[in-house]
């Protein structure tokens, strides 16, 4: 298996972390030793709005630099506009990932990683799942014209489980409708992770990797004089830090065939802070571990 950056881990979109422009996270990555990207496709990264030119300058780099670009990271929310019924947000949303579908030719890329939706009051469970499905279906036909994959990613309220997503990808019935399947849901959701994977045999395209701790939270209720607890706050940690079963998950991932890439991301506050120095440090823990994993 690859190793590929995703470039939100320096996008600067949570309290304290480092911006850096695409074109400096991409020397980062040839830097510190991946071998591909996962590139976020909205500002301040590479936006649906980057001129061809900017696309051609940025797979030139990419070249000199010795690294794929592995996956656009499209971000989805197909119920987006539910409480205004009148605005096309589903149109804008197909329009974007067709843009976004011409951009991954013109980069060598293959993979566009998408969200199903969150939920909505306004709308049904059936609604929004088949709002999902329709959008998905003509997303995956439009970018089939580019040699492009859809990924959908566990990661939005509907279609989260892996139950779930199987009926979905059948249901859209397009053969360029994979699955961007992360350790980290179902094991904040309870799920047998190792089993989960194994029902999906076949559908994984993409997997990208974060570890968390579980830190339990408590209110002081006066009234009562104790403490009421709370749900768990989420704190990423280093790679092998936190309570994912990553080594399972990617023995289980290669004994099905996968042999596509562990992308890393920083997309929350990760212990110590957001600075360079320290976003590098936790991409060098992760490298340092996927080395031992490949060692056994």
């Amino acid at each position: 298996m690859k190793t590929a950056l995703h470039t939100v881990s320096y996008a600067g979109l949570w309290p304290g972390q480092a911006r850096l422009s695409l074109d400096q996270v991409i020397s980062k990555a040839a830097a510190l030793g991946f071998d591909g990207l996962e590139i976020m496709a909205k500002r301040p990264h590479l936006s649906v709005l980057t001129i061809d030119e900017e696309v051609d300058a940025i797979a030139g780099l990419l070249r000199r630099h010795g690294l794929a670009c592995a996956c656009l990271a499209a971000y989805t929310d197909f119920t987006g506009g539910a409480d205004s019924p009148e605005v096309p947000f589903g149109e804008m949303q197909v329009l974007y990932i067709t843009r976004l579908a011409q951009i991954a030719e013109k980069l060598g890329c293959q993979l566009i990683r998408v969200f199903t939706t969150y939920t909505r009051q306004e709308l049904s469970y059936s609604e929004q799942w088949w709002r999902c499905v329709q959008l998905l279906r003509e997303c995956a036909q439009r970018a089939a014209n580019y040699g492009v994959t859809i990924g959908i990613q566990n990661h939005h309220d509907v279609a989260v489980t892996a139950a779930e997503l199987k009926a979905m990808i059948k249901e859209i019935g397009e053969p360029n409708v994979k699955l961007c399947w992360d350790a980290w849901s179902p094991t904040l959701q309870k799920q047998n992770l190792p089993a989960d994977t194994k029902m999906l045999k076949g559908l994984i395209a993409f997997t990208t990797v974060a570890d968390y701790q579980l830190r339990p939270r408590f209110r002081y209720r006066r009234e009562l004089v104790n403490y009421e607890q709370t749900m768990d706050a989420v704190q990423a940690v280093k790679m092998g830090e936190g309570i994912i079963d990553y080594r399972t998950f990617l023995k289980v991932l290669q004994e099905d065939g996968y042999d596509g890439y562990v992308s890393y991301e920083m997309c929350s506050p990760i212990v110590g802070g957001g600075s360079e120095e320290n976003l590098d440090a936790y991409c060098r823990a992760f490298l340092s571990f996927m080395d031992d994993l490949r060692k056994g």
